[in-house]
């Protein structure tokens, strides 16, 4: 298992629109399928497309998650706009949860690749939420989607088309 917090072989992205993720999506499903895909990371594409699904359907459906000690709230709501500017932190782990985060089982790269598209699309149409997330609490739904974008950056960087 790699240390991703180590990890030196990651690409820099920056997804300004959720039109530019699903390209991206698409350029990264298309290289696995020529067999072309690398990665220097955990996670297979399917896994990976999977996880940034499930997080974003958690605040329409519910989170597997209480939310953290209002201490730890307070810190991360202090950080958002540091995340929003300069992404989010790599190998970040959830105590007590196994692998450290949740929706991490494999997928095929089709079928998380569909997931995303689909969870990206209901977070495009401006649905609300209703769910606050357990790290950050509420916010507009325009940092939401920012939020979403930054957590794409962070997994897909670790997967070289």
């Amino acid at each position: 298992m790699i240390d991703t917090s180590k990890a030196k072989d990651r690409r820099s992205l920056r997804f300004n629109t959720i039109d530019a993720l699903l390209q991206e999506v698409d350029r990264l499903a298309a290289a696995d399928k020529a067999g072309k895909l690398r990665r220097s990371g955990n996670w297979t594409l399917g896994q990976a497309c999977g996880h940034l699904a499930a997080w974003i359907d958690y605040g329409y459906e519910g989170y597997p998650m209480a939310p953290l000690p209002w201490p730890i709230r307070m810190i991360l709501r202090l950080r958002v706009k540091k995340y929003l500017r300069g992404g989010m932190p790599v190998g970040v782990r959830i105590p007590k949860v196994e692998n450290g985060t949740f929706a991490t089982e494999p997928l095929s790269p089709e079928d998380g690749a569909e997931r995303l598209r689909r969870a990206l699309k209901r977070l495009q149409s401006g649905e609300p939420v209703k769910f606050d997330s357990p790290a950050f609490g509420p916010m507009p739904h325009e940092v939401r989607i920012a939020l979403h974008l930054r957590h794409a950056e962070l997994h897909l960087g670790f997967l070289h088309p």
